[in-house]
């Protein structure tokens, strides 16, 4: 159908402009069929949240863009689906916190790399590392799944990432790094492993994360930690639990959300 046929008067507006970003993105090499599935899992998780940011999102996301700006080396990690949907706004971020963004990709091949590169660089993404950089590989991860860029993710120090694999996740904090993540689905391996976990919608998350950065990056140093000293990931999650637990014990009560 495009996003352009697709009335703005429809309830479910904006899911649907989604989901063709998405199909865009699979038509143009970008997104794999398996990010297509992954998708529809994370939507049904925002069904839940009432497809909103709610006040722990909001948290998480201030402590990310805390340790953005705090960070030596601040990088963020892009995959087909992270791309697909939000590039606009990753080129936004990547400018306000200088990060270095880096695509890497769990169904790796180096063609999907290029484009999702050349995909990024069109949108105006700045600080992109090339996809001809020298590589190594994390410490644990013998697919695909472990290349990194020498100059990028691996020496960052704070990784951004979104829509990703737990065990990429748990390599990267065990490599002693930072790690927020945009991750819809608290129960997941990458959410309950992040130091930061952002149980938002990607757009949504790196949109509130932009808007936060243009005001706290006038900030004094000890301002910034102070987010970051005070920010309880457990807690987060605890408070990402009970939200959906309520929406869903309102609804076993009226029979609708």
């Amino acid at each position: 159908m495009g996003r352009e046929h697709i009335p703005r008067s429809h309830p479910r507006y904006w899911s649907l402009v989604i989901r063709e970003r998405l199909v865009e993105g699979f038509r143009e090499g970008l997104v794999v069929p398996q990010g297509l599935i992954a998708h529809g899992r994370g939507e049904a998780f925002d069904y839940i949240l009432g497809e909103k940011s709610h006040g722990f999102a909001l948290e998480a996301e201030r402590a990310a863009v805390a340790g953005l700006l705090l960070a030596r080396r601040p990088a963020i990690s892009v995959n087909g689906n992270y791309a697909a949907l939000a590039a606009d706004e990753i080129a936004r971020l990547a400018s306000l916190t200088d990060a270095l963004v880096e695509v890497n990709l769990f169904h790796r091949t180096e063609e999907r790399v290029r484009r999702i590169y050349e995909y990024l660089r069109e949108h105006g993404v700045p600080n992109l590392v090339s996809p001809e950089c020298e590589k190594t590989r994390l410490s644990g991860l013998e697919s695909a799944r472990g290349i990194v860029c020498v100059e990028g993710l691996y020496r960052a120090d704070f990784v951004l990432l979104a829509i990703e694999d737990g065990d990429r996740t748990e390599a990267f904090v065990a490599a002693g790094k930072r790690v927020a993540a945009i991750d819809l689905n608290p129960f997941s391996r990458t959410a309950q492993r992040a130091s930061i976990t952002i149980v938002d919608e990607a757009i949504r998350a790196t949109r509130n994360m932009v808007e936060m950065v243009e005001e706290m990056r006038g900030w004094p140093r000890e301002r910034l930690e102070g987010v970051l000293s005070f920010y309880r990931n457990e807690e987060v999650l605890r408070r990402a639990f009970r939200a959906m637990l309520e929406r869903l014990s309102a609804a076993a009560e009226k029979g609708t959300l």
